[in-house]
């Protein structure tokens, strides 16, 4: 082959996969050069707000703050809450970025950054400035989602302090569940419950805090009782390290399945997610000294706590508001030393974040919904 014409063969070819690469990337972060593609939420009239997805000028960070390229996210409960504009006053503004949680890679560091480098593997912490110690009003208010501060964009910027390492073993996905759901669980169990093995602990349902309960307890020695109205939702449960199972459709007294399970000393710690439909059962089948994590309100947040019933019993109860940055860290050394896979149900992609959003609402997932970006 003529040496001229196979430089210039290899120079077209180098210069197609170049121009290849500069495609796809432009396709992954935006219509242009210097953008990236976000999901907002825009008002709509009467209704909350409706998603919209925009292209923004690419964040920089400044000094303190690191830019990372988000990889997934995932939802929660709270992120139709917000959707429909009932998540507190003012907790969700026009032109706010959904979603708290989420996993990517840091792409860029500002001045004075020393926790990370580039190339570093981080998930966003659900309260930017709560990095231990008890919760102030100003952590408080630090909470991600509906805000500049949310996750479904595909370049953040966030203070360096707000972000914590992902375990090794897991994928974006994976990481990109445990910032509420994951955190939420093992403060409940670890940090208020002081959960020990051979425990009996009551996990309902099978949503995003619930499975990832399920697995830490599991993974702790303890003996979890998952309820459900899905007998094959009940089958992966067991899977999982589910000791016992109950159907709530089949056995709308369930409890007393429950107490039965635990050979009728009843369960030592519950992951309360259900609320005022749920509480009054899991007392009857919590044992004495037991321990409820009052997490949810799926049927409704319960309004009266039955003090005399938990004197009787000399019980506890906790509300479960996530937790700090430290509380993250802990739970990730926890899921590292025992290569806990957290469960992603159902993937979407960027463009398809309002079919993400239904099948929160369809309720008709085990674990997590994740989106990637």
């Amino acid at each position: 082959m003529h040496p001229t014409l196979s430089s210039r063969t290899r120079i077209c070819r180098a210069a197609l996969i170049a121009g290849a690469a500069l495609a796809v990337a432009g396709h992954s972060l935006g219509a242009t050069r210097g953008t990236i593609q976000q999901w907002q939420f825009a008002t709509d009239a009467g209704n909350g707000f409706k998603l919209a997805l925009r292209e923004v000028a690419e964040p920089k960070p400044a000094r303190n703050q690191v830019a990372v390229r988000v990889h997934a996210v995932s939802l929660n409960r709270r992120d139709l809450l917000m959707r429909a504009g009932r998540y507190g006053l003012g907790a969700t503004k026009d032109g706010g970025i959904p979603l708290s949680d989420g996993a990517g890679e840091v792409i860029a560091v500002g001045a004075d950054v020393t926790r990370f480098k580039a190339g570093d593997r981080v998930a966003g912490t659900f309260f930017e400035r709560w990095t231990d110690g008890p919760p102030s009003a100003a952590a408080l208010a630090s909470a991600r989602g509906g805000n500049a501060t949310g996750m479904l964009s595909q370049v953040v910027v966030a203070d360096a302090e707000g972000l914590v390492a992902i375990p090794a073993h897991l994928s974006y996905e994976e990481a990109a569940t445990l910032p509420c759901t994951g955190v939420t669980a093992w403060v409940a169990l670890f940090k208020r419950g002081r959960l020990q093995p051979g425990q009996y602990v009551l996990i309902e349902g099978t949503g995003g805090v619930s499975v990832i309960g399920l697995q830490l307890a599991a993974a702790a020695g303890a003996k979890p009782i998952v309820t459900s109205s899905s007998d094959k939702k009940l089958e992966r449960a067991r899977e999982l390290g589910a000791a016992g199972t109950v159907n709530y459709r089949v056995n709308p007294d369930w409890q007393k399945d429950v107490r039965t399970l635990t050979n009728g000393a009843g369960v030592d710690q519950v992951l309360e997610v259900g609320g005022q439909d749920t509480l009054p059962k899991a007392l009857q089948a919590l044992a004495f000294g037991g321990h409820i994590a009052m997490i949810g309100g799926l049927s409704g947040f319960a309004s009266d706590v039955p003090v005399g019933q938990l004197m009787g019993l000399g019980a506890s109860v906790s509300g479960i508001y996530v937790g700090s940055r430290a509380d993250f860290e802990a739970l990730n050394e926890f899921i590292s030393a025992h290569k806990i896979k957290p469960i992603v149900d159902k993937t979407f992609a960027l463009e398809d974040a309002p079919a993400a959003f239904a099948a929160m609402e369809e309720g008709e997932f085990f674990g997590k919904i994740v989106i990637r970006l």
